[in-house]
C-alpha cells in the first residue's frame, strides 16, 4: 500500500476504541445477537448468514426482522432449511425487510437447503472453498457461484454481493468475521478453525469507511472491494494476526460519533 506509515498515536487510539467497544454488551444491539441465541453450530451458521444478509439500515429494524425470520423457521433454522415442506416455504412469502422480499427469503431457504444437503453445513462449505482457493476473495466468488446453483429468481441475487463485479462484500465479510474470529470477549464465534483470522477483510460500511478516512486508513472514495482491501491492509499494519478486530473500533466510533 502506497504512502501509509503506521503511527503510534493512531495505534493507541485504535486499541482504546477496541477495548471500549469490543465488550459483551456489544452483542445485544447488534445483528450478531441472533446467532447468539443458539448453541448448535449449524443453527449459528444459518441464523448468522440470514441475519447478516439483511444487515443494512436501522439496527433495531434489522434485529426485529431477523427475529421474525427465525420465528418463521420454528426457531430451528438448520432443520428448517434441510426439511421444510413446500407449504412451510410458501408460508414465508409475506415476509419483507426493505428490498429483501418473501420470495427472496423462499429462494434463500431453498439454496441453503441445497448447500447443506450437499456439503453438510455452511461451515464445511466455506472451509472447503478456502482450502481449495487459499484466499478470501476467491472463496467469496466461489461461494456465490455455489449458492446460486439451485433454481432461483434473479431478484434474490442482489442480496449476495458479487466480488467479481467489485462489490465491497460488507455483509459477507461481517459473516466471516462472526464465524472465524475468536477472542477473550466471546462476541465472534470462532467456529471455522481452518480459515485464518489474519486473512479476513474488514466489513466496509458507512461507519467504518467514514472513520477509516478520518483516521487516514482509507483514501479511496468509492465503497468497493478495492476500498475494502485498502483499509484492511492499513489495519494489518496495526495487527497482522487479527486486523478485523478493529471493526469494533471503527464501527463503534462511527455509530457513537467518537471519531
Amino acid at each position: 500500500m502506497e504512502n501509509f506509515l503506521p503511527s503510534e498515536e493512531l495505534r493507541e487510539r485504535l486499541e482504546m476504541l477496541y477495548e471500549r467497544f469490543a465488550v459483551p454488551q456489544f452483542i445485544e444491539n447488534d445483528p450478531i445477537s441472533i446467532p447468539h441465541r443458539y448453541s448448535k453450530k449449524e443453527d449459528i451458521e444459518i441464523s448468522g448468514f440470514l441475519s447478516s444478509t439483511i444487515a443494512w439500515g436501522n439496527r433495531r429494524a434489522i434485529l426485529s426482522s431477523a427475529r421474525e425470520m427465525m420465528q418463521r423457521m420454528d426457531d430451528a433454522p438448520y432443520d428448517f432449511v434441510l426439511s421444510a415442506s413446500k407449504n412451510e416455504i410458501k408460508s414465508l412469502e409475506n415476509f419483507v425487510y426493505r428490498t429483501f422480499s418473501g420470495a427472496d427469503f423462499q429462494d434463500f431457504i431453498i439454496c441453503l437447503g441445497n448447500l447443506c444437503r450437499k456439503w453438510g453445513s455452511l461451515g464445511e462449505l466455506f472451509e472447503s472453498l478456502y482450502a481449495s482457493n487459499g484466499a478470501i476473495d476467491k472463496t467469496l466468488a466461489a461461494f456465490r457461484e455455489e449458492f446460486f446453483q439451485t433454481e432461483h429468481s434473479s431478484h434474490c441475487e442482489k442480496h449476495v454481493s458479487n466480488i467479481l463485479k467489485g462489490a465491497a462484500c460488507k455483509r459477507l465479510n461481517m459473516y466471516l468475521r462472526w464465524m472465524v474470529r475468536s477472542d477473550e470477549h466471546n462476541i465472534d464465534f470462532g467456529l471455522w478453525k481452518t480459515i485464518p483470522k489474519s486473512e479476513l477483510f474488514l466489513p466496509l460500511d458507512v461507519h467504518t469507511s467514514r472513520v477509516g478516512r478520518k483516521f487516514s486508513l482509507l483514501k479511496r472514495k468509492q465503497a468497493d472491494w478495492k476500498a475494502t482491501v485498502e483499509i484492511t491492509e492499513s489495519l494489518r499494519l496495526y495487527d497482522r494476526e487479527d486486523p478485523v478486530r478493529f471493526d469494533f473500533a471503527l464501527f463503534g466510533a462511527g455509530v457513537n460519533h467518537e471519531e
